[in-house]
């Protein structure tokens, strides 16, 4: 879509965000983060550099950083990043160029060794969910299972339930 279509979609979403007092973060784009005030950006390992993306935010802006490795995880920690998006945990057909699976032992290994939140994504659906709970995760982002379910309400409701019944909620 065109930059000014970006910018549109992307101010009406931070707009319903702010009323309903939830987080909008801004997928690869710092130009768009910034021009609608959003909370935030998530940044591919070749995007916008973290560097640059944190003098243009500021500090009160959150940064997040995709990351597939212990190297890249701790650069994106030493580097200012708020938290990392780690994975894909699991096979996922949500990225064309997907990397391959890197398993749940990796996924605890990068939590046990950063300080910044790790939020798992790839594959992750109501058949692993459980396995996530379980882990050293801070928060899971998922795709795939949702997009791709005949009833995105419904799926939505109980994956979120799931979460909340382990956190005793």
């Amino acid at each position: 879509m065109s930059t000014a279509n970006f910018i549109e979609t992307a101010s009406a979403i931070n707009d319903n965000c702010k009323k309903v007092g939830a987080t909008f973060i801004v997928n690869d784009r710092v130009d768009a983060a910034i021009a609608v005030g959003a909370d935030g950006v998530h940044l591919g390992q070749d995007d916008f550099p973290l560097c640059e993306a944190r003098r243009l935010l500021g500090m009160d802006k959150i940064i997040g950083v995709s990351t597939h490795s212990m190297e890249e995880a701790l650069s994106a920690e030493s580097g200012g990043a708020d938290y990392i998006g780690f994975g894909p945990v699991f096979q996922t057909d949500t990225k064309k160029d997907a990397l391959d699976p890197r398993g749940l032992s990796e996924l605890n290994g990068i939590a046990r060794h950063i300080s910044i939140p790790v939020i798992a994504i790839g594959g992750i659906n109501m058949d692993n969910l459980q396995s996530m709970i379980d882990s050293r995760v801070d928060g899971v982002a998922i795709i795939s299972a949702v997009a791709g379910s005949e009833n995105i309400a419904q799926t939505s409701s109980r994956l979120i339930k799931m979460i909340g019944d382990s956190n005793g909620s």
